[in-house]
């Protein structure tokens, strides 16, 4: 399809459903993350953008196959619910800024129909049908503005780069047809994201970043589209006041307050921003050692995800039922050097067969070399679709 012929089915899926409006002080904008590893920006960054001034409505998604769910990380706090009402979802955004809810029998139903026939039908990795899936609900959500975060490399959706920059095109030059700001950043997805895979590990370590206690690249990550989304939906008038509002979002603590009350607000329990032993906690622990001394010169970010499912951490169906409590944290990172039998991983785990399935998939997930190597950049392309 071309970019018009994608936004016209685009919109036919749109408007299979309800469409909402919001009467919101700034432009309704979003961000989207085509899936990863670790991937716990969406809960940070919703609270950040919020307390700048911006309004999120973010429609998530579960985690299915290797990839994780923020709609699965945010269930890990005690009681609280993404399956509101539509009419809720509008209000709680527009009281305090984001809400974060699952997709909704109202809204795209037929993208339900098509989602659901795409593996038997080989149009899994077709690119006009996942922009219209994506483009529809964020369009149906409400969101005028909406930055993508596009993975590429070993644990992303389309491990190649150039078949991921031709997913980000087409994001943005569909977004345009269709009236949308849309702006792709092409992120880094050759390691996992931040320290922790694993759904009330991850929950835990986005409250941690929102108190200044954060693995580096998923700080940076996270302040970068922050700063975007809140340029490219008027809040700020460049990058550089954006970046400066996000980062004093943080360092005040207005983005954690905005958190609590978002989390509240979504009958969840508040608490959990200042006391990380109301999550849920595997029963052991044990250690994934390296195979030889030298350097991490590359992971299987895929094969890692892969083990994260065998403990109980994702699905296979949206069906499976998953442990809130398991997963892992990563104890190197790409470049670091290592001893021989020092921890790559600390595996949380419940059940000792399943600890067995992660640790025969993790066998083969870690390249060690002789030589120093340097990490992949974080961010590797920018690209621009916004509408005139």
């Amino acid at each position: 399809m071309t970019a018009r012929e994608t936004s016209h089915f685009t919109r036919a899926m749109r408007d299979s459903g309800r469409v909402l409006a919001f009467d919101l002080p700034a432009m309704a904008v979003d961000k989207h993350s085509t899936g990863g590893v670790g991937d716990k920006v969406s809960i940070s960054l919703a609270s950040i953008v919020a307390a700048c001034g911006g309004c999120v409505p973010m429609i998530a998604g579960r985690g299915l196959g290797h990839t994780g769910g923020t709609l699965d990380k945010l269930e890990a706090i005690p009681g609280f619910r993404v399956d509101l009402p539509l009419d809720r979802f509008r209000h709680i955004v527009e009281t305090h800024g984001a809400c974060i809810i699952g997709q909704t029998a109202e809204l795209c139903p037929a993208d339900r129909r098509f989602y659901a026939v795409r593996d038997v039908t080989a149009t899994v990795e077709s690119i006009p049908l996942i922009v219209a899936s994506i483009l529809s609900k964020k369009s149906a959500e409400g969101a005028r503005a909406l930055v993508m975060d596009v993975k590429t490399g070993s644990g992303a959706f389309f491990a190649d780069e150039e078949k991921t920059r031709a997913l980000a095109v087409a994001l943005c030059e569909t977004g345009r047809e269709l009236g949308l700001n849309v702006r792709a950043l092409m992120t880094d997805m050759d390691q996992i994201l931040g320290r922790t895979a694993g759904n009330a590990m991850e929950t835990r370590e986005a409250i941690a970043m929102l108190k200044g206690e954060a693995d580096e690249r998923y700080r940076e990550l996270t302040l970068t589209l922050a700063a975007h989304m809140l340029e490219i939906s008027g809040v700020s008038a460049d990058l550089n006041d954006a970046r400066s509002k996000a980062e004093k979002a943080v360092s005040s603590g207005a983005a954690l307050e905005r958190l609590a009350r978002m989390i509240e607000a979504q009958q969840g329990d508040p608490r959990v921003c200042e006391d990380d032993a109301l999550f849920a906690r595997a029963r052991y622990t044990a250690a994934f050692p390296s195979p030889a001394g030298g350097y991490l010169a590359a992971v299987d970010v895929r094969r890692v995800g892969r083990a994260a499912m065998a403990l109980g951490a994702g699905r296979e169906r949206l069906t499976d039922k998953i442990d809130p409590a398991v997963g892992f944290a990563a104890e190197k990172r790409l470049g670091d050097e290592v001893r021989e039998g020092e921890p790559l991983l600390v595996l949380h785990y419940n059940d000792e067969s399943r600890r067995g399935r992660a640790e025969a998939s993790l066998l083969d997930a870690f390249t060690i070399s002789e030589e120093p190597v340097n990490p992949p950049p974080l961010v590797r392309a920018i690209l621009s679709g916004e509408a005139a």
